[in-house]
């Protein structure tokens, strides 16, 4: 949690192979003094502040509706085998340039390849064609010594169509969250 910040009970259960919900739950109850939850759709769980201490994070979390958010890049971090190199909340641009930055939700490394990870929750389709055109940008600046390969997931398909429309040209893979359930 130190790393990922907010994971559903079903990610808890995968991540550590703990086999059954029923197990799963027995767990997370015996450690029911390191963690808070709350629930949206499965409980959500989160570290307490004894759980931070425990863990050495500087991180507080709270319950919140952008925990969603969280989830929903973590389905990608597992579905991806859990990479060593995964980094949250990258920022990514030309130094020259101020104005030329992105801050990427995810980036990891796979094969000498970034992989960019995007995370489509309730941001305007607006706002992702304006992230698209800055990565773009940032391609032809020569920031990155091989093209990236970009992972989104998104909510819905007419969500995932709009983005595959806005990435042509760009080697990406278009996740929707029922992917993942």
């Amino acid at each position: 949690m130190k790393k990922l910040n907010y994971l559903s009970t079903s990610q808890i259960m995968i991540l550590h192979d703990l086999k059954s919900k029923r197990n799963t739950s027995r767990v997370l109850q015996e450690m029911s003094e390191y963690l808070h939850h709350f629930r949206d759709g499965e409980n959500i769980y989160y570290l307490s502040a004894k759980g931070r201490e425990r863990v050495n994070c500087k991180k507080v979390c709270k319950k919140t509706p952008q925990a969603r958010h969280y989830i929903m890049r973590n389905s990608i971090y597992i579905a991806f085998g859990s990479p060593d190199t995964w980094r949250n909340e990258i920022k990514l641009g030309v130094k020259e340039d101020r104005k030329t930055h992105i801050i990427a939700d995810a980036l990891f490394i796979k094969d000498g390849r970034y992989h960019i990870v995007e995370v489509d929750y309730t941001q305007k389709m607006i706002t992702n064609k304006q992230k698209i055109e800055k990565y773009k940008k940032l391609i032809e600046c020569g920031v990155f010594q091989q093209k990236p390969f970009f992972i989104w997931i998104t909510t819905t398909e007419y969500r995932r169509r709009e983005l595959q429309k806005l990435m042509e040209g760009l080697d990406c893979q278009i996740f929707m969250v029922s992917d993942f359930i």
